[in-house]
């Protein structure tokens, strides 16, 4: 058992909010694999929420499959970010969860994400006002500070503790760095022993169970909230779960089990999104599977263009026909093919589950 305040949680991994993609298919398809418990919407316009504004209202879209459930706000407007959390929490969310972390410059230029790093009166006085009108959970995940120079997560990090945060999630990267470079576990580190009573949850750059492991061990942190691992690898809950039990790793899904989730997710963005619209939503989340394919140009180029699940079909079946050419059931070279020279440089190995550097998804974050 794990707890944010009042929130009683069966697991300490957790979903981190990726704009344009942790949508309601995505935490579905997540938690139906098994391994998750608390999952974070895309940020949210504080305004745009209390404007009712339908995009907004998309965003925060959810159904009883989808519980656990946090709504991350952005905002700079101490009354809007309140009375957006007192709705939220009036329509059964879970938590509230305040983006301090979003280095966008849309988001920073109207003093929301990153920015609230570099004024802590002003962002504790707002942030004890949402405290102050709900009875959910209310946290924040942060970045370490603007850059190298300004560290300011530990003092915020207490200072948020002084006003009632229930939680603290940090981002092991400056503002400044964006997704470039590595975390910095000894930042992660500091926020932890700058608090008293409060649990801190760490992230970035966890990709397999045993980052999650030196993740918590190396900083202390109660708690792993993962977003572009999961994306790469949906199975990282699954797994990640297990091993921090056990000690022993899980075998990589079998290729026909990475359909069968692929499949079920378009399923699940038709259903949510419509046929259209979903379809299109889901030519830049089929490619992301496709890395675990094996040669996968063949899926990929055609993938792009599908407008329906019919579409879809033709192209996973055309794929599926081609592979079975030269490969067996894992992704490997038969034994009885043998390409010609140009061939076998194209075709690679699966990549393998420890993979340690995950681009940045192509949409909102790409200039994270």
């Amino acid at each position: 058992m794990f707890c944010i305040g009042s929130l009683k949680l069966k697991s300490n991994l957790f979903l981190s909010p990726l704009a344009g993609y942790t949508n309601l298919p995505f935490r579905l398809t997540l938690r139906e694999i098994g391994g998750l418990d608390l999952a974070t919407t895309d940020l949210v316009n504080a305004r745009s929420l209390l404007e009712k504004n339908p995009k907004a209202f998309k965003l925060i879209e959810t159904c009883p499959a989808d519980r656990p459930l946090a709504v991350q706000l952005f905002g700079a407007v101490p009354e809007e970010m309140r009375d957006a959390a007192v709705y939220l929490e009036s329509i059964g969310i879970s938590a509230v969860d305040i983006n301090m972390g979003c280095p966008v410059r849309k988001v920073c230029r109207v003093g929301g994400g990153s920015a609230m790093m570099t004024d802590l009166d002003k962002t504790t006085q707002l942030v004890k006002g949402m405290v102050d009108a709900v009875k959910i959970p209310v946290t924040a995940k942060m970045r370490l500070g603007w850059d190298d120079a300004n560290w300011t997560a530990p003092d915020l990090a207490r200072a948020l503790e002084d006003v009632g945060v229930s939680a603290i999630a940090v981002h092991g990267r400056t503002r400044e760095q964006g997704f470039e470079g590595t975390v910095k576990l000894a930042g992660i580190r500091a926020v932890v022993q700058a608090v008293n009573r409060i649990p801190v949850i760490g992230n970035g750059d966890v990709t397999t169970p045993q980052a999650a492991q030196r993740m918590l061990e190396e900083t202390g942190c109660a708690a792993v909230s993962i977003g572009r691992g999961a994306f790469y690898n949906p199975w990282i809950f699954l797994h990640t779960s297990h091993f921090l039990l056990t000690g022993e790793l899980l075998p990589e899904p079998k290729f026909e089990e990475r359909i069968r989730v692929l499949c079920r997710h378009l399923d699940l963005m038709i259903e949510v999104f419509g046929e259209q619209l979903g379809c299109r939503m889901f030519r830049k989340v089929a490619p992301w599977y496709a890395k675990r394919f094996g040669p996968a140009n063949e899926f990929n180029k055609r993938v792009v263009t599908i407008s329906t699940r019919e579409e879809f079909l033709k192209v996973l079946n055309h794929y599926l026909n081609w592979r079975q050419q030269f490969l067996d059931e894992n992704g490997a070279l038969k034994p009885s093919y043998q390409p010609a020279p140009l061939v076998a440089s194209f075709m690679q190995e699966p990549e393998v589950a420890t993979r340690q550097s995950i681009p940045v998804p192509k949409g909102p974050v790409e200039v994270w």
